[in-house]
């Protein structure tokens, strides 16, 4: 029986996951992963929070919710299994005021329904007693929600795969991808790989990498930077574990929150700015081209209209810092301007319908040989393991 070559376009830690999954599968099958960089984990994977989600906000029946939870399983093991990083520090979810209390209550009915282990509602008191410098009128608490490093565990992914007889090929970025029949090939500036079968996992090209392949479907790709800022090793004590506010509930964001890291320090952010590169980690970093392409979208002009006032009270936020740490103070009193320094940015790859809505689940689909996901942030990382199932599976 010949072998059946199978590509990934993608080296963060989906496209890796899936890999690791494919190359251990079948002995027949042969696995390359195709990445523009020269590493694995550059973009979205290296630049995130490192928290690994319980599941508590996402619509029970929903793959969010589904591989979120089988994600984190899985992810636990898997960090103990290979001495990574894993530390369940717990977060807290603060209502600063009775109008969130609706919110609160629908977030915890969402993660009752997920099956979120220990979930334990808190008063005041209770609050303080877990977290003592937050305040709030009520606080949902999840002991299971944890940190790690998701840069080491795509490090580790990308050694199962060339364990298992894989290929990594860097600096091999995909601008055709032509099919002929049951197969396509792929090719870069500079070389060119036929496959049998192809994954898209290309993150914040995922929608341009999708069209390629011939799949014309919505939704399209507009970026967000998510800035952020990082307590002083001296003001760390203020945080023990994960806080968060209640969520707006029409974005998919999460709002200004504390994330302790698993090197000690303490991250307060994002917000969520457009970012005028798909790659625009600071203010300077434009792409007129990318900018054109996302002001071109119906779908960002539609959320735009929508949405603009909220868009443009993040980006004060942004810019002024003081502006930036008034959220975060609404349920950390004791923050000030002079205990943070600025942090690393990173790019979120949000997702939009044209009708302008954001699109709040995973969205994976299928064309012939060719499977593309075209909707995988948060918590997609999480549910790496459990995402790589489900794909092995549609292939």
């Amino acid at each position: 029986m010949a072998d059946v070559q199978v590509g990934v376009v993608g080296a963060g830690i989906v496209g890796l996951a899936i890999a690791r999954r494919l190359a251990r599968t079948r002995p027949d099958l042969r696995v390359t992963v195709l990445e523009k960089e020269d590493r694995v984990a550059v973009h979205q994977t290296g630049r995130n929070s490192g928290v690994a989600h319980a599941g508590l906000y996402y619509a029970p029946g929903s793959l969010k919710a589904t591989l979120c939870r089988r994600g984190i399983v899985k992810l636990r093991e898997y960090c103990h299994d290979r001495n990574l990083p894993y530390v369940e520090c717990g977060k807290i979810v603060v209502a600063r005021s009775a109008a969130e209390l609706a919110a609160l209550d629908e977030i915890e009915r969402r993660a009752t329904a997920n099956g979120v282990p220990g979930l334990r509602r808190l008063t005041p008191g209770g609050l303080r007693e877990i977290e003592p410098h937050a305040a709030g009128i009520a606080a949902l608490h999840s002991p299971t929600t944890a940190i790690t490093d998701f840069g080491a565990v795509a490090r580790a992914f990308a050694d199962d795969v060339v364990a298992a007889g894989g290929e990594l090929r860097f600096g091999f970025e995909v601008e055709r991808l032509n099919r002929t029949g049951d197969r396509v090939t792929a090719v870069s500036p500079h070389d060119r790989v036929t496959f049998d079968r192809l994954v898209i996992c290309a993150g914040l090209h995922s929608d341009r990498v999708a069209r390629l392949a011939g799949d014309t479907a919505a939704p399209a790709i507009v970026p967000f930077r998510g800035e952020y800022l990082r307590l002083l090793p001296s003001r760390t004590d203020l945080v023990r574990g994960l806080i968060y506010p209640v969520p707006d509930p029409r974005y998919p964001f999460l709002g200004v929150h504390f994330t302790r890291r698993v090197d000690g320090g303490v991250d307060i952010g994002p917000n969520a700015v457009l970012a005028l590169a798909r790659e625009g980690y600071r203010w300077r970093d434009v792409r007129p081209a990318d900018v054109w392409e996302t002001v071109r979208w119906p779908g960002f002009r539609r959320l735009a209209r929508e949405h603009w006032r909220t868009g443009a009270r993040e980006l004060y936020g942004s810019a002024v810092r003081r502006a930036f740490i008034k959220e975060a103070r609404s349920f950390v009193p004791e923050l000030a301007p002079s205990d943070v320094v600025r942090a690393p940015a990173g790019v979120r790859a949000q997702a939009v319908d044209p009708d302008g809505s954001l699109v709040d689940d995973f969205r994976i689909t299928r064309i012939g040989p060719i499977v593309s996901l075209r909707n995988a942030p948060s918590p997609a990382a999480t549910s790496s393991l459990a995402i790589a199932e489900h794909v092995t599976a549609t292939l």
